[in-house]
């Protein structure tokens, strides 16, 4: 157990001995991951909120005015039966001429000089969970279309496709983002652990001379830079947080944007835990990085 104290206390030393530039690493480090939590929250929004309209997708199939009673019963037998949907509701041509003229009270002059009602009959079919995304939703559309007594099928495919394309651009933007500024993280926790390899390259000699192994001399290090990770990404965090909260009060209390605040939300603790573990890798990955380099500069 000794030799395990001694990593421990070797590693506060070096954070102590340096404090200015640990606490500069940290502050760094946090500003840095910060960034990368920025795209990161968007991106958790920006897919919660497809999961929400996804939800509420609805593909309103249109029925041929030929088709029979037994014929509208079948398909919507045939429609139920689909493992894709969930609900299917009928809509008369009286309930759609009703809704229409309920949703458009001052255009509903347009209808009556036609005499025989125009609207069509359909079905308003539900897509059962798992069937959501845009192309799931176009090929059940697809095959719809081929059904006997179908007219057309109708679907908003465009906003479907521009929240898909959007989320793809933000996470591919995350991803460019993140590794850039995972670099940075390691390059600066990397450079702080490289000050205090020289600041105590003596005493690292002395270790070599009487006998200690690569391990026991680089670990204190691999804890220093494991420890300066979990700071700033723990700091990372904090401000983030702190800018949501932020961010939620100006759209409550602009009444424009009334009740959006309810729908974005912060990482869950699971994503925290794994923020600030990243930070610890990146922390120890500096450490490998600066460890090496000062093997080479040695050699």
């Amino acid at each position: 157990m000794r030799w395990l104290w001694y990593l421990f206390r070797a590693a506060w030393a070096n954070l102590r001995t340096n404090r200015t530039t640990t606490v500069v690493a940290i502050v760094t480090t946090a500003f840095t991951l910060a960034c990368v939590g920025i795209f990161l929250l968007s991106y958790v929004n920006l897919r919660n909120a497809a999961a929400w309209l996804q939800e509420d997708i609805k593909i309103i199939v249109y029925l041929d005015d030929r088709i029979s009673g037994e014929e509208t019963r079948e398909l919507e037998g045939k429609l139920k039966a689909d493992r894709m949907v969930a609900g299917v509701r009928y809509i008369s041509k009286e309930q759609a001429l009703g809704e229409f003229r309920a949703q458009f009270p001052s255009d509903s002059h347009l209808l009556e000089g036609l005499g025989e009602n125009p609207l069509p009959a359909s079905f308003i079919v539900t897509p059962a969970t798992g069937y959501q995304s845009p192309d799931a939703v176009s090929r059940w559309a697809e095959r719809a279309r081929t059904m006997a007594g179908v007219a057309k099928v109708d679907y908003n495919q465009e906003w479907i496709d521009a929240l898909a394309g959007l989320i793809r651009y933000i996470e591919l933007t995350a991803i460019g983002v993140g590794m850039i500024l995972s670099a940075a993280a390691v390059t600066i926790i990397g450079n702080t652990i490289r000050l205090a390899l020289f600041a105590r390259r003596e005493e690292i000699e002395i270790l070599r001379l009487i006998g200690a192994t690569r391990a026991f001399i680089r670990i204190p290090y691999f804890l220093e830079g494991a420890v300066l990770g979990a700071c700033g990404s723990a700091l990372a965090l904090g401000i983030l947080k702190l800018g949501f909260e932020l961010f939620r009060q100006q759209i409550s209390s602009a009444g424009r944007f009334q009740g959006i605040e309810n729908m974005v939300s912060f990482f869950p603790l699971s994503m925290c835990v794994a923020f600030v573990a990243v930070g610890m890798g990146l922390g120890v990955a500096g450490s490998v990085v600066s460890l090496r380099r000062f093997g080479e500069g040695r050699g």
